[in-house]
């Protein structure tokens, strides 16, 4: 131990610390070990001092930088934000426009065939009478023929004198005779005269037949080509959303079994009996406005509508995740946001079931089912009937859930699809 207190006598001596009074004076005896002691103490507090500062500057810098990141993070989502917004009110005019030239098209196409209905009575009533100037026609030809055949008999009779061998009482018989050809040249001169004009007039019906057969190809070439224009993105909206057209339109046709009329087929013949040319191309086309008719049908009946109208985000799509299939699409937004039924249909159930929180079912035509879960409120109930676009319930955070949002699901057959085809389908032609 000596030469340890050696050496911090060395380093610290002792010192003594006095401390006088009016009646007395006293010291204390600061001891190297004491000062060391001291000094260490002191050492490590200033140590202390300069490393909390240390950490305090680090953090402050750091939650600077957080905070810098942050803002730029923010004003990144924002503007990604306001673009999908953008893009969104674009999706909806374009629908909107294309909803407009849709029912443009189906006015036009209604005149058109009020058009066509109105030609096609005025070429049956052309048929009719060109049907009538043949038959007084032919009537007058063999009536020409009969009265040629009359005054070759009667001037044969002249020619052989048969005249100054008849007794004077055939004379006035004779006579009677002349006088009846005469009239008979002038009638069969008339009817000569009736029968180039009768010509004439068939003549000029037939060129308006032709002209109207022209103009009623014309109607025909616009109808079809209306229908194709019209039927066919219809045909890729149903495909699109992964439904068989031809079944779909059948499973309609079935629920709307009535028949008759302006879209009923129509029966035009000829007078041999051959199919009708015009007959099946206006068949054709009143077919094509009566699939649209059903498409109509089957649109109000899916699910093509937004469950969100406003105040949302997409936060997660369809597909896998984790590991696991994220049956639906999650649409973020603040609680209490409205929901709505994307088509006709009814509740098959609205309560709390596991995982999805507060849910609502609705059961659709063709096999159809759409779920929301993760509800605030539900304002539905089991057995009600509900409309395209009517309110069901309000967005919430129930069950196994991260934050406020809508879990929206789209089922066939009870097999989970992408709502997405639906919702994309019905903007891109509606």
């Amino acid at each position: 131990m000596k030469p340890i207190h050696a050496t911090l006598e060395r380093w610290f001596p002792e010192k003594r610390l006095f401390l006088r009074s009016d009646t007395e004076t006293r010291f204390i005896r600061l001891s190297p070990e004491m000062q060391l002691a001291a000094w260490t103490g002191s050492s490590v507090v200033v140590g202390w001092t300069i490393v909390a500062t240390a950490i305090l500057l680090m953090d402050n810098i750091g939650a600077g930088n957080f905070r810098a990141q942050a803002e730029r993070y923010q004003w990144t989502y924002e503007q990604r934000l306001n673009s999908l917004s953008a893009d969104r009110d674009t999706r909806l005019a374009e629908a909107a426009s294309a909803h407009a030239r849709f029912e443009t098209a189906l006015e036009q196409i209604s005149i058109m065939q009020s058009e066509l209905l109105a030609t096609e009575e005025k070429r049956r009533e052309l048929a009719t009478g060109l049907e009538v100037v043949q038959t007084t026609l032919r009537n007058t030809m063999k009536a020409r023929e009969e009265a040629r055949q009359q005054v070759a008999t009667l001037t044969e009779n002249g020619e052989n004198g048969a005249v100054t061998t008849m007794p004077e009482e055939a004379l006035g018989t004779v006579t009677l005779l002349a006088d009846a050809l005469a009239e008979t040249a002038a009638e069969r001169d008339q009817i000569a005269a009736n029968a180039e004009e009768a010509i004439g007039q068939a003549a000029d019906m037939q060129l308006e037949l032709r002209l109207l057969q022209e103009r009623n190809d014309q109607i025909f070439r616009q109808l079809e080509e209306a229908m194709l224009v019209s039927v066919e993105p219809l045909d890729n909206m149903f495909r699109a959303a992964g439904m068989n057209p031809e079944s779909l339109i059948e499973q309609v046709r079935r629920g709307y079994s009535g028949t008759g009329g302006p879209l009923a087929p129509m029966q035009f013949t000829t007078s041999n009996g051959e199919p009708d040319p015009d007959s099946e191309r206006a068949n054709a086309i009143l077919a094509s406005m009566d699939r649209i008719n059903l498409y109509r049908l089957a649109a109000d009946k899916l699910p093509l509508a937004m469950p969100v109208r406003s105040g949302y985000r997409m936060s997660s799509g369809f597909g896998q995740r984790w590991g696991r299939l994220h049956a639906g699409t999650d649409f973020a937004g603040p609680v209490g946001t409205p929901l709505y039924s994307t088509a006709d249909g009814v509740v098959v159930y609205a309560g709390w079931l596991s995982s999805y929180g507060r849910l609502i079912r609705i059961r659709h035509d063709f096999g159809i089912e759409t779920r929301y879960a993760h509800l605030n409120t539900i304002d539905v109930k089991v057995g009600q009937r509900v409309s395209r676009g009517e309110r069901i319930g309000a967005m919430g955070n129930s069950g196994r859930s991260t934050g406020p949002h809508l879990h929206y699901e789209v089922r066939v057959n009870g097999n989970p699809v992408n709502p997405m085809t639906y919702i994309r389908a019905g903007q891109n032609v509606f």
